[in-house]
């Protein structure tokens, strides 16, 4: 049963690969379930729209309750995030998840466990692992999942979650993840299965939004030429990112570093301070956490990622000019052309931008063409799991 139960989650979950989970696993042990409505716990201690791991999470079960499954998110007590739980008809429960050792949470998981029975626990981040996995201790669960989400390896203090039986996946959101985890942590190929992050490319679609309306908000001249990172932690490289602007600036006095995702004054003061720095405060903003990423995004010239560690998803990217942790560089493309970061440092204007009109030198294909083919991979790539979920549940 608690094979057939794997397959079915695996099958709900990760519809791309349901031929390698089908073929995968001790024995061959998976067997189609068809037309099974689960039990499924999303498990994650972070309660923010303003992280990456909890969109994730929140698409992940909105999208398997509208499928007919019934889930329960079960985080850290938030009204937010409880109140978008329910719009979407999620059933949602507050624990405090306050660290991996966190003993009343443990116990009030393994109640909630006992009571509901789920038949999938998927959890998303490091302290719900450790929580799910105590709660759990002794007790049979239909399918154990596991996200990794960045390419950090694991280590002698964190393999042995990921290594035990009692894990039946892992999900990875980029190859370069699984890899590493695999070399890492000594698992084996088939257990590790990679499921892209998804974006709905046509709500990012820049021409269903006012270029300059966030230019305007943040007194941002229209002429200037906008370079964009999201994330202000220090692997995120954006110190790097601010030496590069103070390099390029003599010969392209446009040129304007937004850093996107300051969780506090602190973060922003922390940027400015290092911007007065280098010499470069006129020309880097530091920016709050949006929920209003596209419109953000519509204002930019070229988005970057300067991560020199646990790029997880960005060296997956990267891999077409080299590896995203301290490689040759890194290709980065835009509405207005393509960007360029070596060795986390951004092109000089020497080695790769001389036009006459003293803007930093784009790609000259342009940003068109590979706007409508991304859109139609996307649609394919839609059709595809559309399918594969109607032959779930046949």
């Amino acid at each position: 049963m608690r094979g057939k139960i794997l397959q079915a989650a695996t099958g709900w979950l990760f519809p791309f690969h349901d031929r390698e989970i089908a073929h995968g696993g001790p024995g061959g042990r998976f067997f189609a379930l068809q037309g099974r409505a689960m039990r499924i716990f999303q498990i994650l201690e972070f309660n923010q729209f303003n992280t990456g791991s909890v969109h994730q999470m929140f698409q992940a079960a909105a999208g398997l309750q509208e499928r007919g499954h019934d889930v329960t998110i079960i985080s850290r007590p938030d009204a937010t995030l409880e109140a978008k739980s329910r719009e979407v008809g999620v059933t949602f429960r507050g624990l405090k998840l306050r660290h991996q050792f966190d003993i009343a949470s443990i116990l009030a998981l393994r109640r909630l466990v006992n009571r509901e029975r789920p038949d999938v626990i998927h959890v998303h981040k490091g302290i719900a692992h450790a929580i799910a996995f105590a709660a759990t201790a002794g007790h049979s669960v239909g399918a154990f999942i596991v996200n990794r989400g960045v390419s950090f390896p694991l280590d002698r203090w964190n393999r042995t979650k990921y290594r035990t039986d009692r894990v039946d996946r892992v999900v990875t959101v980029c190859q370069q993840i699984k890899d590493v985890i695999v070399e890492s942590g000594g698992l084996p190929e088939s257990k590790v299965v990679v499921v892209f992050a998804g974006t709905d490319v046509h709500h990012f679609d820049p021409a269903s939004w006012d270029a300059r309306a966030f230019r305007r908000e943040k007194g941002i001249a229209n002429d200037a030429f906008v370079v964009a990172q999201v994330g202000v932690r220090d692997w995120k490289g954006w110190r790097e990112l601010i030496d590069s602007i103070s390099d390029i600036v003599p010969n392209h006095p446009k040129v304007h570093l937004l850093l996107i995702g300051c969780r506090s004054e602190v973060e922003k003061h922390e940027v400015r301070e290092y911007a007065r720095s280098a010499g470069v405060s006129d020309h880097v903003t530091p920016i709050e956490y949006r929920s209003d990423m596209p419109n953000v995004l519509a204002s930019c010239d070229v988005m970057v990622d300067a991560s020199w560690a646990g790029t997880g998803i960005t060296g997956d990217c990267a891999r077409g000019d080299g590896h995203a942790e301290g490689g040759r560089g890194i290709e980065c493309r835009g509405q207005q052309g393509t960007g360029y970061i070596r060795g986390s440092w951004l092109a000089r204007s020497d080695e790769r931008s001389s036009r006459p009109d003293g803007r930093i030198a784009g790609d000259p294909r342009g940003s068109g063409a590979r706007g409508r083919g991304c859109r139609e991979r996307a649609t394919a790539r839609r059709r595809r799991l559309l399918e594969r979920v109607a032959n779930h549940t046949a």
